[in-house]
C-alpha cells in the first residue's frame, strides 16, 4: 500500500509541474514579442485535424470540431500580442471532393462557426471586422446567410482584420481576376499596357489587404497548397510539425518569435 500512495501523485505533481513550466515559458516569448515588431498580416493553413482525430482514437468529424475549438483560441493569442491583420485557410475547393458525408459536416461546422462569431463578444469589444474570402457560389445558401451576417454586423469595424478562406482556391482566385481585367478590356475601360501588378491585385478578393509577411502551415507539410499564391510572394514561411487540433500557445509565440528574428536578421 505504502508503495502504490509513493507512485500515485507522482504523475500528476508531474502533469502541475509540467503546466508551470510551461506557463513560465509563455510568460517569458510573450514579454520578448512584445519588445519587438509582430506580423502586420498573419495567414495561417489550418492543417491534420483528420490525422489529430486518427491518432487520438476520434472520429473525423471530432478532428474538425478541435480544430474550430483551436481556432477560437488562436483569436485571443493574436489579440494578445496585438497582430492586426489574420487571415486563416479553413476550407478549399479542392477539399469539396471529400467525401459528401465529411463535406457536409465541415460545412455545417462552418455555417455555425460564422453565427458564433457574429455574436462573440470579443468581436465586437474588440472591433474585429470579419469577413469571407472565396467562391461563395459553391458554398450552401444557409452557410452564406450566416458568412454576410457575420460580415454586416462588423463591417464598421477596423481595429482588427479577421479573414477566413473559405470556397478558396489560389489558382482560381487568379483566373477570376484575369477575367475581370479582360472585361475592362473588352468594354474599352483599360488598354492591355495599363495591366500592372496593382490593377492585378485590385482585382483579387484580399485587394484591400496588405500582403502577408508571415505565413504558418501546421502538420508538418512544407507546402503552400494553392493559398495566396499571388500575394504570398515575398512572405516568411514558418512549418511546424504539430497538427492543428494540437498546436499550443507555446507553439504560436515561437513561430511569432521565429519571425521576428528573421525580421532582425535581415535588418527589416
Amino acid at each position: 500500500m505504502a508503495e502504490r500512495s509513493e507512485r500515485g501523485p507522482a504523475p500528476y505533481l508531474s502533469h502541475i509541474l509540467g503546466g508551470a513550466i510551461r506557463e513560465a515559458q509563455e510568460r517569458q516569448l510573450l514579454e520578448r514579442i512584445r519588445k519587438a515588431e509582430v506580423p502586420r498580416h498573419m495567414a495561417i493553413i489550418m492543417d491534420g485535424n483528420r490525422r489529430f482525430a486518427r491518432n487520438a482514437g476520434m472520429l473525423i468529424e471530432e478532428g474538425h470540431l478541435e480544430g474550430k475549438r483551436k481556432l477560437e483560441q488562436l483569436l485571443d493569442w493574436c489579440l494578445e500580442i496585438g497582430l492586426k491583420v489574420l487571415t486563416v485557410y479553413a476550407f478549399s475547393t479542392e477539399n469539396l471532393r471529400r467525401e459528401p458525408e465529411e463535406v457536409n459536416r465541415l460545412l455545417r461546422l462552418f455555417t455555425d462557426s460564422f453565427r458564433d462569431i457574429a455574436d462573440d463578444e470579443r468581436v465586437h469589444r474588440h472591433r474585429i471586422r470579419v469577413r469571407a474570402i472565396g467562391n461563395r457560389s459553391v458554398l450552401p445558401p444557409e452557410l452564406v446567410h450566416m458568412i454576410e451576417r457575420a460580415e454586416e454586423r462588423t463591417a464598421q469595424y477596423d481595429s482588427y482584420l479577421y479573414n477566413v478562406a473559405i470556397g478558396y482556391g489560389g489558382r482560381e482566385e487568379i483566373v477570376h481576376a484575369i477575367q475581370e481585367i479582360a472585361q475592362e478590356v473588352r468594354e474599352g475601360k483599360i488598354t492591355p499596357d495599363q495591366i500592372d501588378l496593382a490593377r492585378v491585385s485590385a482585382h483579387l478578393y484580399t485587394a484591400d489587404l496588405p500582403d502577408p509577411d508571415f505565413v504558418l502551415r501546421t502538420s508538418g507539410e512544407e507546402r503552400i497548397s494553392n493559398f495566396l499564391l499571388w500575394q504570398t510572394a515575398y512572405s516568411e514561411l514558418y512549418f511546424s510539425d504539430v497538427y492543428w487540433p494540437g498546436f499550443t500557445k507555446i507553439d504560436f509565440l515561437r513561430a511569432i518569435h521565429s519571425f521576428q528574428a528573421r525580421q532582425r536578421r535581415y535588418g527589416k
